[in-house]
């Protein structure tokens, strides 16, 4: 039986294969399933129509007909709550920045390996982002019409240095390591340093971070 609290999770991914591949692993995590998967986008917009979207959407970002960047706002249009994980071969910054300005809430390298996926996929469902300092880089530029705000913005010196590592785009288990700490209290950190920065993810919190210098 499947647990009422796990986080629904649907593919959208051209290659039957590693489709099928993440959905039978996606469904071996504690705490994730997948009931649903689509090898383009049109079949999952239609099946959206009769069934309730789930939590998390891993969308390919080369697909036939549709490809996941045009189709992303579609998918938003007809569910707006879904979190969209974009799913690419490359690290190809440019088309995974048109993707977050099309509103993912980050991406994955099909290459990564499963541990860094399913971290991927609940930092997401808890309202963080799956992005590198280089594509926030980019964000910056959707902010550079505004004032930077000055000073640290009540962050303590550990919040700072959980913040730097998120920057450079560490994990929360790398973080834990690194600081000597537990990922719960990571956890901690990174809510105190989203309220303090008035962010809701980390995309936010790095692109808040870059623009006002903080690390």
């Amino acid at each position: 039986m499947i647990d009422s609290s796990a986080v629904r999770v649907w593919l959208i991914e051209d290659n039957e294969r590693l489709r099928k591949t993440l959905a039978t692993a996606i469904n071996a995590m504690p705490g994730l399933y997948c009931d649903a998967d689509f090898g383009a986008v049109e079949p999952a917009l239609a099946y959206i129509a009769a069934h309730s979207p789930p939590g998390i959407i891993l969308l390919d970002i080369g697909l036939p007909g549709i490809d996941g960047i045009a189709g992303l706002p579609r998918i938003r249009a007809v569910a707006p709550a879904v979190k969209i994980v974009i799913l690419t071969v490359f690290d190809d910054h440019d088309r995974v920045f048109r993707a977050v300005c099309a509103g993912a809430d980050g991406y994955l390298l099909k290459t990564s390996p499963m541990e860094r996926i399913s971290e991927a996929i609940r930092e997401v469902s808890r309202g963080g982002a799956s992005m590198n300092p280089e594509i926030a880089r980019k964000v910056l530029d959707l902010f550079s019409g505004q004032k930077p705000k000055q000073g640290d913005q009540g962050l303590t010196e550990r919040e700072l240095d959980v913040l730097r590592h998120v920057v450079n785009g560490l994990t929360k288990k790398e973080i834990a390591a690194r600081l000597d700490l537990s990922q719960h209290t990571v956890d901690s950190h990174l809510r105190n340093i989203y309220q303090k920065l008035h962010v809701n993810n980390r995309a936010g919190a790095v692109a808040t971070a870059l623009r006002e210098r903080l690390v």
